[in-house]
């Protein structure tokens, strides 16, 4: 069970490509959502105002199973293609790679094109900061304090991370277990007798 993906952790430095007069920016950003892509897009318009295209890929979710490449008005799968297909290659999700285009006057050809915005995208990730993380699945657990030791003997000995704990009336904890381990350890916590147990939907 795969239960490890690779991100970025944070912006890439800016990576330039050339070829022949034409500027190929290269751009790598960390995102969670669509709305993120939305603001980093539009963040380097605005950036790159008197650029001719700004070409991009993204992959999102630890099952790399949301992505999409865009040639924004360059031929037909010579820009986004090859941009995903280094997203694929360094096996990246979450990313947002996004390619900026300055015309140089002289039209590069669709093959030209495809090496110019692979080059671009792979020299951006070169720079990048990579980091392999675990799929953790996440679960809410609501107790009485008089059982306080009990749990916290448990999340000690299984080596479970707390992501959030609320102390009202009674205690909530939300904790994340890493993926191949789940079913292990979280029946451990179900056992404690008085133990409220509901997983999040991830």
């Amino acid at each position: 069970m795969k239960d490890t993906y690779k991100t970025i952790t944070t912006p890439s430095p800016e990576a330039l490509f050339k070829d022949r007069n034409s500027k190929f920016y290269g751009y790598a950003f960390p995102v969670k959502t669509e709305e993120d892509i939305k603001e980093c897009i539009e963040s380097l318009k605005k950036q790159h105002h008197q650029a001719r295209h700004w070409c991009y890929a993204w992959v999102l979710g630890t099952a790399y199973n949301r992505y999409r490449a865009n040639d924004d008005g360059e031929p037909s799968n010579s820009a986004g293609a090859p941009i995903y297909g280094q997203l694929q290659a360094y096996e990246l999700t979450n990313t947002l790679v996004v390619v900026v285009r300055y015309f140089g006057g002289t039209k590069l050809g669709v093959g030209g094109l495809i090496n110019a915005y692979r080059t671009a995208a792979q020299l951006t990730l070169e720079k990048a900061s990579i980091q392999e993380k675990t799929i953790d699945i996440e679960f809410t657990i609501t107790f009485e304090y008089a059982l306080m030791n009990k749990v916290m003997r448990v999340i000690k000995e299984q080596n479970i991370r707390i992501v959030g704990q609320k102390s009202e009336l009674a205690c909530e904890y939300t904790l994340a277990i890493r993926k191949k381990d789940f079913e292990q350890k979280s029946i451990l916590v179900k056992n404690i007798y008085g133990v409220k147990f509901k997983e999040k939907d991830n």
